[in-house]
């Protein structure tokens, strides 16, 4: 009881103080949009309607376009303070809630590729850990999570081919959540074409080698990675790994 009193206190001074700044934030937006406005109200006539001569029009339109330009800043700032709000929820495990706020940072910024990978990791973790616990075998939730993973990490990839994150996400979805390696396969050489010398995707792209049949591929990967690494843990590893897939391979 006292952990999860604990675990309720951050969180609330979490939204505390992200909607705290974010209070503040809009309270001098709001300032300067009456402003703005006071200014636009001054070149209208008496009567109403538009400005009447040419340079109180420009003066205006350039006073509109300002205005319009507050609102873009603003949506950008509110994505931004989502955004910060997820990542705290997903550093306390809370990726519900995490998700729940990057729904809506996209909607303030629907092509930040960061807001797709951070919704395909959390979409992930909540599949991993779903529990049936009506018992009647529903898997629904952890089935829509899955692919929720999926199309946030691609989503991520087509709008930044080289954010490196959704493609070791998604290459670890397809090798060991939902059995399909051979997809993992060109997003993890694709990953290895930017950082050459990341010995943990070469151990994920080793294995969806393996998984395939592939064991040439396979082989040669886990030779790269005892070439690769100085750590004799992670050569031991390799060499181990290596040897099954020769047993595999030549029976």
């Amino acid at each position: 009881m006292k952990i999860k009193k604990e675990a309720l206190t951050g969180i609330i001074i979490i939204l505390a103080a992200v909607f705290g700044i974010t209070a503040m934030y809009h309270l001098k937006r709001q300032s300067a949009r009456n402003d703005i406005a006071a200014r636009i109200a001054e070149l209208m006539p008496r009567g109403g309607g538009p400005p009447s001569t040419i340079e109180d029009l420009k003066k205006a339109i350039a006073l509109y376009e300002e205005k319009i330009e507050l609102h873009v800043k603003d949506a950008a700032q509110t994505a931004v303070y989502w955004k910060i709000l997820a990542t705290r929820l997903q550093d306390r495990g809370l990726h519900n809630q995490a998700l729940e706020a990057l729904e809506r940072a996209v909607y303030y910024a629907p092509e930040d590729a960061v807001l797709y990978y951070l919704s395909g990791l959390s979409a992930a973790k909540i599949a991993k850990n779903a529990l049936d616990f009506s018992g009647n075998g529903d898997l629904t939730v952890q089935a829509r999570h899955y692919a929720l993973a999926e199309q946030s990490y691609l989503r991520a990839i087509a709008l930044d081919e080289r954010y490196l994150r959704p493609r070791y996400g998604l290459a670890i979805l397809y090798v060991y959540e939902l059995g399909r390696p051979a997809e993992a396969i060109p997003h993890l050489v694709k990953y290895l074409e930017i950082s050459t010398v990341d010995t943990d995707a070469m151990f994920v792209l080793a294995a969806a080698y393996y998984m395939t049949e592939a064991y040439q591929d396979a082989l040669d990967m886990y030779d790269r990675i005892i070439a690769a690494t100085k750590d004799t843990t992670r050569k031991a590893k390799a060499e181990e790994l290596k040897q099954a897939v020769l047993r595999a391979y030549y029976g």
